[in-house]
């Protein structure tokens, strides 16, 4: 008789996902009750809204989760033919990256969203999460870091450290929601 075998790291990854639900809880309670008109809201002198802060999350954390099962060709940050990291930088690049212009896009409530769809889009790329966060082989796999100026050269992650990479920048965003549903109507979410 064979005993089966149990996820020596299980209790870890049971409080990491937790610590990740606590942390978008918190952001998603920042849009409920809200208008996809008052979602879309700038309330403060930034450029933030509620419902782009939810959008800016998930493609966040459906992007590192695809670093973390593929590897850094999840996250190419290709410059156009002829453009450098100096130009981009110094903002006098002849032409900018898709992926720089999504990301702008990912900030904002586009014409037709709607905190409903932002919100479905955020579950459905959350389950996927927990779903790779339960059955990855190691949370001690890494990946080299793609290359780009932000990132440490020659430096690699570990399905770990991005999981606890996004539960930071989940939280660090909550509390920015937080701010900008105050200025909105007075109320908070945490």
């Amino acid at each position: 008789m064979t005993t089966p075998s149990v996820c020596p790291d299980a209790g870890e990854r049971t409080d990491l996902l937790a610590a990740l639900a606590e942390a978008r809880a918190a952001l998603t309670g920042s849009v409920r009750g809200l208008t996809d008109e008052q979602a879309g809201r700038t309330p403060t002198v930034s450029s933030l809204c509620l419902g782009g802060l939810v959008k800016h999350v998930t493609a966040m954390e459906e992007g590192w989760l695809n670093f973390a099962t593929e590897g850094p060709s999840a996250m190419s940050f290709a410059l156009p033919e002829g453009v450098t990291w100096d130009d981009l930088m110094a903002g006098t690049a002849r032409e900018f990256p898709t992926w720089m212009t999504d990301r702008e896009k990912e900030f904002r409530m586009l014409p037709g969203e709607t905190v409903t769809g932002i919100l479905q889009a955020y579950e459905q790329v959350a389950a996927r999460s927990e779903k790779i966060i339960l059955t990855v082989p190691d949370l001690s796999a890494s990946h080299p870091l793609p290359e780009a100026p932000w990132n440490e050269p020659g430096g690699a992650w570990s399905v770990r450290r991005v999981l606890t990479h996004v539960i930071a920048e989940t939280s660090q965003h909550a509390g920015h929601a937080d701010i900008l549903r105050e200025a909105l109507d007075g109320r908070t979410a945490t």
